[in-house]
């Protein structure tokens, strides 16, 4: 059965033309503008192609001579089939036939047919090249103006894009001013500074606490974000000892000390691995990245942490555990910004997909880099952990001045 591709963006055209086509034993693959028709024309490779003039995206006479360029599709038939188009333009860019709208109902498949078997209308050399070259101009002029409309849509994207990085920095200071004093508040009612309370309350404060905390972390996680995509974070540095930092961060991690997760860790005794750096930034890195293990390893399994110099200087911290581990394909998008492996509202772990973009950013920060491993294959103190293996690497600054960080913008 001969496959037709009709490209054509009027459906009342395309309904009629498969009508006339389907009956006699044709088999018609429709697509509505020059681009759909040329990417169908590549994977469909029909026996013929009727191609409208006047169609959105590239016009017939484009259509045509993209066509004619493949050698894949070299032979095959093109008939231009127009109310609007020109002849002589027509078979000078490459169309073996051209017909005029309205189409004749009762011959339509018989000249379809002799198209198939070979039949070729002509122009005059005179008047292919004089059609060719208006054609030329033609198609410079369409891109100049397609370029132009490119250039002004980008320019909205780029204006849209940073209204949305200062809307996000600015809900989120909005949110974090009145989360000041529910913090405060509810700490004081806690620890018993505004009188004493009863069981219940003590039980119903702390559950609050939990949530509010919960939600501080959201909110400085927004404000870290907007900052390192606006190159407006910055860094305090200051000298530390990143084992302290390890296990400090180790210490705020509460599946660790209920026992729902088992910790190996091989750190360096204390001041083997001293720098400078933003403390607190890197603290919160490193809580992303436990926390992320957290989330995705099962009770009972295990992670590991390990720090150490490498032979380059830099300081590397390997988080590992024993999760299902990531999908490479996806492994390259997991430091970007709201990305997340299972974005959909039935997820089974939250999150805003903000926390592994926020610790890339602080190694950036720190003149490193950050990646990822799946399966890893990693040990530990003598243990294996094929899960996924994050790699956060930081330079050591200790031994030149201790100055402000650069702070890249974030992409």
């Amino acid at each position: 059965m001969p496959k037709i591709l009709h490209i054509e963006d009027d459906p009342a055209n395309r309904l009629l033309v498969r009508k006339l086509l389907t009956p006699a034993g044709f088999d018609v693959v429709d697509a509505v503008d020059g681009v759909e028709g040329v990417r169908k024309a590549l994977e469909e490779r029909p026996d013929l192609v009727l191609v409208d003039i006047s169609i959105p995206g590239l016009d017939g006479y484009e259509v045509t001579l993209r066509l004619r360029s493949e050698p894949t599709l070299r032979g095959m038939p093109i008939v231009a089939i127009t109310a609007e188009g020109n002849r002589d333009a027509s078979l000078a860019v490459g169309c073996d036939g051209y017909l005029q709208k309205p189409i004749d109902a009762r011959s339509f498949a018989d000249t379809v047919g002799g198209y198939l078997r070979g039949k070729k209308e002509s122009a005059s050399p005179d008047a292919t090249g004089q059609h060719l070259r208006l054609q030329s101009q033609r198609i410079v002029s369409h891109l100049e103006e397609k370029i132009a409309q490119l250039s002004a849509a980008n320019r909205r994207l780029v204006e849209a894009d940073q209204a949305k990085k200062e809307f996000y920095r600015n809900i989120s200071h909005e949110l974090a001013t009145p989360m000041t004093p529910i913090v405060g508040y509810i700490k004081l009612l806690v620890d018993g500074e505004l009188g004493d309370l009863t069981t219940p309350q003590t039980k119903a404060l702390r559950a609050m606490d939990d949530c509010v905390q919960r939600l501080r972390r959201l909110i400085d996680n927004l404000l870290d974000v907007t900052a390192l995509e606006t190159g407006r974070m910055r860094f305090a540095p200051r000298e530390y000892d990143l084992g302290d930092v390890v296990r400090a961060a180790i210490a705020r991690q509460p599946a660790f000390d209920d026992g729902r997760l088992r910790l190996v860790a091989d750190l360096p005794k204390r001041g083997a691995l001293r720098g400078a750096g933003d403390v607190d930034r890197l603290g919160r890195a490193l809580d992303q990245l436990f926390d992320n293990a957290a989330k995705f390893v099962p009770v009972g399994g295990a992670v590991g942490v390990r720090a150490r110099r490498l032979p380059s200087g830099h300081f590397e911290i390997c988080i590992a555990d024993t999760g299902p581990g990531i999908v490479v394909d996806k492994s390259s998008k997991l430091f970007e910004p709201f990305y997340q492996v299972d974005g959909s509202p039935t997820r089974m772990h939250g999150g805003t997909g903000v926390g592994l973009a926020i610790v890339r950013g602080v190694a950036h920060g720190h003149g490193g880099d950050v990646r990822v491993a799946s399966p890893a294959n990693e040990e530990i103190v003598g243990e294996h952990f094929s899960g996924a293996a994050f790699y956060f690497v930081v330079a050591d600054v200790a031994s030149g001045p201790v100055s402000e960080l650069p702070s890249r913008p974030f992409m």
